[in-house]
């Protein structure tokens, strides 16, 4: 290989790591939404939760690779006071979002649609008063409290009280369906 293949490979794969720390500053263009993102249910057999004459958005789930992202989700979930129900994640009047069990999916598309459409039992719907952006950072912060981001992208500290370990130092929890039983708490 001569010196300049080398040097163009190498900067080649360089850059294609650079997408951790990308900050994405400007909302994204709006258009129309991929097939991957789909009115959610609320309940098994239920109604679409998405409200009368609301789009699904199109799916930033990619968020979650960027350490960025998660990031200003761990930020925006402070100041949104979502820790106001689900107490830093250990859950609270919310349910925990550190453990293997989701209520409604452990999917990044299910984690949206809760926080834009609500759920039964007090998750209020934030679909127009957060924009979209932010909930899909929201929604990268949320996965990464139960261990589903790699390790390099999860936050490693919390400028806060901390009462778990930091994000990247927990252990991948297997995502389960939650039990009939705590669905009806």
């Amino acid at each position: 290989m001569t010196p300049r293949l080398v040097a163009a490979a190498l900067l080649a794969f360089a850059l294609a790591g650079c997408y951790r720390e990308k900050r994405e500053l400007d909302a994204p263009p709006s258009g129309a939404p991929p097939d991957s993102v789909k009115a959610s249910r609320v309940l098994a057999g239920g109604a679409p939760a998405l409200q009368p004459g609301s789009q699904p958005t199109p799916d930033r789930s990619h968020l979650e690779r960027n350490a960025f992202a998660v990031n200003q989700g761990k930020r925006l979930f402070r100041w949104y006071n979502c820790s106001g129900c689900h107490a830093g994640g250990g859950g609270g009047m919310g349910p925990p979002l550190m453990d293997k069990e989701w209520l409604y999916g452990h999917e990044p598309a299910n984690i949206y649609a809760s926080i834009v459409e609500g759920r039964p039992k007090g998750m209020p719907a934030f679909g127009g008063r957060i924009p979209d952006d932010q909930v899909w950072q929201i929604v990268a912060y949320v996965r990464s409290m139960s261990g589903q981001l790699r390790k390099d992208v999860a936050p490693s500290r919390s400028d806060s009280l901390a009462g778990a370990p930091p994000e990247n130092e927990r252990d991948q929890e297997k995502p389960v369906p939650a039990k009939a039983a705590s669905a009806a708490n």
